[in-house]
């Protein structure tokens, strides 16, 4: 059966003594300043592991040979490198911080100056005023207002209370005699004012006609005719009750006789040589353009509708051709044309491109538009 002391032992830990420990040395003589050992089991062992633990602590573990020098308490380790690369970058961002705070000053941070906005851009709102309105109906004052017959008044006046306040004197401007038509009404520019009002410049191109001989006339020679000629109308109209009306009468106004001067207009240079491989091209064209079939001498696709009967052609005056390069070039083309009894010469643009097929190319006429432009 195990001792106590063993049992002990184990339960503690603790490695059994040796033989050569386990032999016991005479129990010295107690001296007089000693105490006697407690005759107690429990108390003997505890004891001897108090004594033992005490000794296994309390020395120190013999130094290494060849070390000289005091011992450290740690032991150091190698530092890794993303810490090393992780401390240097904040420290660098702190620096960044700091530089940044001294030029631009800690200040501008918490209070930004102020910046200059720029003026909101000025909207040039639409004309307010219905003009397309007070031009056409300037437009049908002016013919009813300067075209008159003294054998029908009354046409007159139905024309005028049209576009005229209710209860208007339709008779305005004209003391009843004679005759006059109107041939062609132009409207223009509107001049607005103030409460609706607006002043609208109508041009009017009339023929006045002579008055027919009476009583002893009768045997004289009927005066000649007089031409026809544009006159210049100025007509007050105010808007009113979501429509347009003239407010009283108009005013005769100059038209000037001849227009400004013309700006100088840079000249285009011509390609002479496809010009003349191209004139008979643009000749039988402009021939079917007055015959009133233009398909079969038109490029693919092409719509180029016909003059209306009564215009005959007469010959290609003068046609060149514009420098340039590509398969689409433009050309001017002057046309002499037959109207009833008389001769007129016109310019028109003429649009060309080159139409290929497997035997050869040829230049076929795509569009064409009167005038220079």
């Amino acid at each position: 059966m195990p001792s106590l002391g063993t049992m002990l032992r184990k339960a503690a830990g603790l490695p059994e003594p040796t033989p050569d420990q386990s032999k016991k040395a005479p129990a010295p003589v107690p001296s007089q300043t000693q105490q006697a050992r407690p005759s107690n089991p429990w108390e003997s062992a505890g004891a001897e592991l108090a004594a033992q633990h005490k000794s296994t602590t309390s020395a120190p573990a013999a130094e290494p040979a060849g070390r000289a020098g005091p011992r450290t308490p740690w032991v150091p380790q190698e530092e890794r490198s993303g810490t090393v690369f992780a401390r240097r970058l904040g420290r660098g961002l702190v620096w960044g911080v700091l530089i940044l705070a001294a030029v631009t000053g800690v200040r501008a941070w918490f209070i930004p100056p102020k910046v200059d906005v720029p003026p909101a851009p000025k909207v040039t709102a639409g004309p307010t005023y219905p003009n397309a309105e007070a031009q056409a109906v300037a437009a049908r004052f002016s013919r009813a207002y300067l075209a008159w017959d003294q054998d029908k008044p009354e046409d007159r006046a139905a024309l005028l209370a049209a576009v005229m306040p209710e209860n208007s004197d339709t008779s305005i401007g004209w003391d009843g005699r004679g005759r006059q038509d109107v041939l062609a009404v132009q409207p223009g520019a509107v001049t607005t004012g103030s409460q609706h009002q607006a002043r609208v410049r109508v041009d009017v191109l009339i023929k006045t006609e002579a008055p027919a001989p009476t009583g002893k006339d009768k045997k004289k020679t009927a005066a000649p005719e007089s031409p026809a000629r544009w006159v210049g109308l100025d007509v007050p109209v105010v808007e009113t009750s979501g429509r347009v009306i003239v407010t009283g009468e108009p005013g005769l106004v100059g038209i000037p006789a001849k227009g400004p001067k013309a700006p100088d207009l840079n000249t285009t240079k011509t390609d002479q040589e496809l010009a003349a491989s191209t004139e008979g091209t643009v000749e039988q064209f402009f021939r079917a353009y007055a015959g009133g079939d233009t398909d079969a001498v038109t490029a693919p696709g092409a719509s180029v509708p016909p003059l209306p009967e009564g215009v005959e052609y007469k010959g290609l005056v003068t046609w060149s051709i514009d420098e340039g390069t590509g398969d689409d070039r433009t050309g001017t083309a002057r046309v002499s044309w037959t109207l009833g009894e008389g001769t007129v010469e016109q310019t028109y643009r003429v649009e060309l491109t080159r139409v290929s097929s497997a035997d050869a190319a040829r230049w076929q006429v795509a569009d064409v538009h009167g005038g220079t432009l």
